[in-house]
């Protein structure tokens, strides 16, 4: 996971990297991008086509969240393959579900939703009654998380019908059929040990992969993937080989691999292992983090863990971590899987067996009975730092 590029936070890739759609562009792809960018310098990420908060900050709530103009946006881009032969790449960024606070709702479940609040006109606003949502385990079961939850799915229901809205707009231009379409998501839900996290439900994404291609439908893989799976998949698809180049004087190599080969398995062998990191989120909540999940077992390696562990603002003002910090102040039940001061203070080393413990809940680093296993995944995280030029691999010989 990687900082926020916008403010202060000035999160950036290097100037001399191959982007996505900088690739695509210079095989003769006509690009397009719509709603949340959040990446930057430009150079890097040009587009032929851009409607997001960057080309105009007054409408980034339009362009993220308001599905009608979302689709509307969509059906402009491809209008344009009427009289424009090359093929397409089209990239939207929703901001459903992430939180937005304020008048109009906690995740801008408000807005929109009719009357004072504006109309959406796709949107068929979904309600849900707080006492009847599933509560995951990482959030306490208490009324005030319950309600956030609940808004939540409000705003995930907008996200989905307008997914829909758009899988009909490529039905209608007649693309349906040669279209590769891929929806993922970034981050894990705004609630703890979710987002900026590492444990499970920070790094189990939802992804779904459409492939006109594929022999199998509306299966679920077992497959260990990851986002930088993405740009290995999309160029397969597109059959464009990845420029060979250097930055900073090393050579650029891919870490991940197409998902088109195993879109018809459930099983697939060689997707056993699958890797992670963290560096922060925002400029003030440093936390590097490194992570190995091979099979059964997972190995998170908090590299700093002498601090204590950041909350990233849209968090920390929530209902939800609010709710808990008083709760903790006070002396009251949590009803969570953890204390506030187990969250906050980690080991250097965390080792799980996630089948047997999915809430991550038994700390297995100290076991001797899972000492080799420890020392094997160690050494992988390491051989990983040492191919992707990881400048943390410095602590291992200075400290």
């Amino acid at each position: 996971m990687y900082g926020l590029e916008h403010g202060v936070h000035h999160f950036q890739s290097f100037e001399g990297v191959h982007s996505l759609p900088m690739i695509l562009h210079d095989a003769g792809y006509r690009t397009g991008i719509i709603g949340k960018k959040h990446v930057a310098p430009m150079d890097v990420y040009p587009f032929d086509y851009s409607k997001t908060e960057i080309d105009d900050p007054s409408m980034s709530l339009q362009y993220g969240r308001n599905i009608t103009l979302i689709k509307e946006l969509a059906q402009d881009f491809l209008s344009g393959c009427k009289n424009d032969s090359r093929p397409i790449f089209l990239y939207i960024g929703f901001r459903d579900p992430h939180r937005c606070g304020g008048s109009k709702g906690e995740f801008c479940e408000i807005w929109g939703s009719g009357g004072e609040h504006g109309v959406i006109p796709d949107w068929t606003p979904q309600h849900y009654d707080p006492s009847n949502v599933k509560v995951p385990f990482n959030v306490p079961d208490t009324p005030v998380a319950r309600q956030d939850l609940a808004n939540q799915y409000t705003s995930i229901s907008r996200l989905d019908q307008g997914i829909g809205l758009l899988v009909k707009e490529f039905e209608n231009a007649g693309l349906i059929k040669n279209t590769l379409i891929v929806y993922f998501s970034d981050n894990g839900i705004p609630f703890p040990a979710a987002k900026t996290n590492l444990y499970e439900p920070g790094m189990s994404e939802p992804m779904f992969v459409y492939s006109p291609m594929a022999t199998k439908r509306g299966h679920h893989s077992q497959a260990l993937v990851s986002s930088v799976d993405l740009l290995p998949t999309a160029l397969d698809w597109a059959s464009v080989k990845y420029p060979s180049y250097s930055l900073n004087g090393k050579h650029v190599n891919l870490t991940g691999s197409s998902l088109l080969p195993i879109l018809n398995e459930e099983n697939p062998s060689d997707r056993d292992t699958v890797f992670a990191s963290h560096q922060c989120h925002e400029v003030t909540m440093y936390y590097p983090m490194r992570v190995i999940h091979q099979g059964l077992f997972k190995l998170i390696y908090n590299i700093a863990n002498n601090l204590t562990y950041p909350i990233a603002e849209d968090l920390y003002g929530s209902p939800t971590w609010q709710d808990l910090l008083n709760r903790t102040k006070t002396s009251q039940s949590l009803n969570w899987y953890k204390t506030y001061n187990e969250y906050s203070y980690r080991e250097q080393w965390e080792m799980y067996n996630i089948e047997e413990d999915p809430q991550e809940a038994h700390n297995l680093a100290s076991s001797p009975d899972h000492a080799d296993t420890l020392k094997s995944m160690q050494a992988k995280i390491k051989q990983w730092q040492e191919a992707t030029h990881d400048p943390w691999l410095v602590k291992y010989t200075h400290e």
